[in-house]
Parts: C-alpha cells; structure tokens; sequence
C-alpha cells in the first residue's frame, strides 16, 4: 500500500499533509496579522506552526506563497460569510445590507489578524500587492451580483455596477484598515452603518 493512502491515526498521508498545510497557513496569518510583514518569516511561520522547515518546503515554495495562501484563506472566509449572511437574512434590502456588514464588522472585530492580513497587510509585497488587485475585482464582481439580487430593476447595469463595486470595495478595504489601525475613531456600530449605508448609495440607482 502507498505512502500516499496508508493510515496512521485514521488519516492517510495526504490527508496529514493538508492539515500540516493549514496549520502553517494559519500560522501565516497570526504572524503577519501581529507582526506584520517584515516579521513574517519561514522560521517564525514554523515555530508558530510547531512544524519543521521541511514540513514547510512540502507545502510551500518559498515565504510569499505562504503569505498569498493566507490572503486567500481570509478572502475565502469573507465571501462565504457574506453570501451566507444575505441568503439567510430576511426583510427588505437595506436590513439584508445591514446584516451582512454587521456580520463582517464583528469578524474583523472579534479576530483582527485576520483583517489586518485582509486589508492592512495584503499590499505588504509585490505578489500580495497583485493579488489583492486581483480580489478587489473578484469581490467588486460579487458587489454587482449582490446589488442585481436586492435591487432588481432599480440595481445599475452590470458594467456599471463592477465599476461602483471596485470603488466600493477598495473603500471599504481602506475604512476597515483605518479603523484597525485606530485612524478613524467609530464603534462597531457606526463602521457597519456607514459601510451599509455606502453600499446602498453606490448600488441602487437614483440614491444620494
């Protein structure tokens, strides 16, 4: 029987290999979250991982795609939360809106490495700089899905609509790091408002 299916301790070996990945990619973003990126080393990745660097070779190639695997696990966390949340929510549009920067509000708040990696950090290197270009018209595309689904009729055309989502979204990215930081001074509360209440200006026509 191969490496790659034998079992020990109920899991085979790639199977053991994909929790070693996720552990160095969650510890990937607890460094870089607390540290920033500068102090994001391999060393400190593993020994925050409890791993060895051979264990990090097996997953990554270098430093910068541990970096790129932890944007994307939060990016990944973002969207799924958020459609979650607008399916699930009830009432007219504006609550939906609401709830889902509600939502996103008390994760960031409730885990801030995660937002900082998300929206402090994730112009930190050249490759983290091109994937984030790359997510804020990703998450500018499902903006513009959001708004066609609450707003029908009254949402903007779809080509318009990535355009105001692309300004949205890396408005909103810049907000949320402000606040991170401590450069804006708002509650929970009037972060989500505002961030609602942007959302909704910039997704239905004929609004101020």
């Amino acid at each position: 029987m191969g490496e790659s299916v034998r079992s020990y301790g109920g899991k085979t070996a790639r199977e053991r290999a994909e929790d070693r990945r996720l552990r160095l990619v969650e510890a990937t973003i607890a460094v870089l979250g607390e540290q920033g990126e500068a102090h994001t080393t391999m060393t400190a990745i593993c020994a925050h991982a409890g791993l060895t660097e051979r264990y990090f070779y097996e997953s990554f190639a270098h430093r910068d795609e541990a970096l790129l695997a932890a944007l994307d696990l939060v990016s990944e966390e973002i969207a799924a939360d958020a459609r979650r949340v607008v399916e699930r929510a009830p009432g007219p549009p504006a609550e939906r809106v609401h709830a889902v920067m509600s939502s996103f509000v008390a994760w960031v708040g409730e885990q801030p490495e995660r937002g900082k990696v998300a929206v402090v950090h994730s112009s930190a290197t050249p490759g983290l700089r091109t994937r984030r270009h790359e997510l804020i018209g990703a998450f500018a595309e499902l903006a513009a899905s959001e708004s066609e689904e609450l707003y029908g009729a009254d949402a903007w055309p779809p080509d318009q609509a990535r355009l105001h989502g692309i300004v949205y979204i890396a408005g909103l990215a810049e907000l949320v790091a402000a606040w991170l930081t401590g450069e804006v001074d708002l509650t929970p509360d009037e972060l989500t408002r505002t961030a609602g209440d942007l959302f909704v200006s910039m997704s239905r026509r004929g609004q101020t």
